[in-house]
């Protein structure tokens, strides 16, 4: 007779302990088979989306087709005036450069305008682009002589919007409007005795003393302070250069020693100081003094690809960042 001797593995298996393995088991298979429903299902929602908004894409340019600026038809109007909307932040997500020089040279380009409005709402920005604005608006007022170009603004036409509403030949503004704050400005923040009581420190490496000028982990010398402040400096004097040359004799410097201090104005307070040359919108402006009540809207719209990357991308790549964490 044969015996055989018992496997000490198998036989230390238990049938709970196989049921449980198998249970297991079971369990990781229909878990993973869950992710893969669910990374299909993303990913086929993801290129519906990326189809939907290439066919808006599509949709939006026909629509926009043989327009001229990208958002209006002025085929068959009469005499009227032309109104450009300078709004935000000055070389923030909007490129006022492009904008305002693509709605000036359709408004330029068609007989019927007789005058153009920029109607103005921003707190200011980037001086660069200012000054590329302000420049561009003169190089075209002086091709076309016999068309006025105003700037009227709404509640704020600061800093950088003044700087673009110098090159205009007349600016309007409401009694309570802000207007001005001709100046610049730049800063940061000291974090060395915040990081001296935590007991950091900081390990900044460059080539060239003055690189790492404005970190604000490393202290700031007097040097470096110095060379901060003819920068801003050099800003400053090109900013008065612009609107002395576009004010010109207007300006008030003598009574209103402050007008270059980067100070703001209310709309009475700078019709005082030459700042401004009256009161008014884009409704009296265009009746009274263009002498062409009808307004027809310049301003271009932007081109959808780049509105939807901009104001979009960040949102949709956060909602695909969030969806992967939650699928893996």
């Amino acid at each position: 007779m044969q015996y055989q001797i018992p496997d000490p593995k198998k036989q230390s298996q238990s049938p709970v302990q196989n049921e449980s393995w198998e249970r297991n088991t079971l369990r990781d298979v229909l878990l993973e088979a869950y992710r893969e429903q669910r990374r299909a299902r993303f990913w086929r929602n993801a290129w519906r989306v990326v189809g939907l908004l290439l066919f808006l894409s599509l949709f939006v340019g026909g629509m926009r087709g043989g327009s001229g600026n990208g958002s209006i038809r002025t085929v068959g109007l009469g005499a009227h005036t032309a109104v450009i909307d300078l709004k935000g932040e000055i070389g923030g997500e909007t490129d006022q450069a492009a904008l305002l020089q693509t709605a000036l040279k359709s408004a330029y380009g068609n007989k019927s305008v007789k005058g153009i409005i920029i109607r103005a709402n921003s707190p200011g920005g980037s001086p660069v682009v200012s000054n590329i604005v302000f420049n561009e608006i003169r190089r075209l007022k002086a091709q076309h002589k016999n068309i006025p170009l105003y700037v009227v603004a709404e509640d704020v036409c600061a800093s950088g919007c003044y700087y673009i509403a110098a090159a205009a030949d007349k600016i309007y503004s409401d009694p309570s409007s802000i207007v001005g704050s001709i100046g610049v400005i730049g800063g940061g923040f000291d974090a060395t005795g915040l990081m001296d009581k935590l007991g950091i420190k900081r390990r900044l490496k460059t080539a060239g003393s003055n690189k790492g000028m404005g970190d604000p982990f490393s202290p700031e010398t007097p040097e470096q302070a110095a060379l901060w402040q003819a920068m801003l400096n050099d800003i400053h004097a090109e900013f008065i250069k612009s609107v002395k040359l576009g004010r010109g004799g207007r300006l008030k410097e003598k009574e209103h020693p402050d007008l270059f201090s980067g100070r703001v104005y209310t709309g009475n307070e700078a019709k005082k100081a030459g700042l401004i040359d009256g009161f008014g919108s884009i409704y009296s402006v265009a009746r009274d003094d263009i002498k062409a009540p009808e307004l027809v809207d310049y301003t271009p719209e932007e081109d959808i690809g780049k509105l939807l990357g901009r104001r979009l991308g960040a949102e949709v790549a956060a909602g695909v960042e969030g969806a992967l964490k939650k699928i893996w």
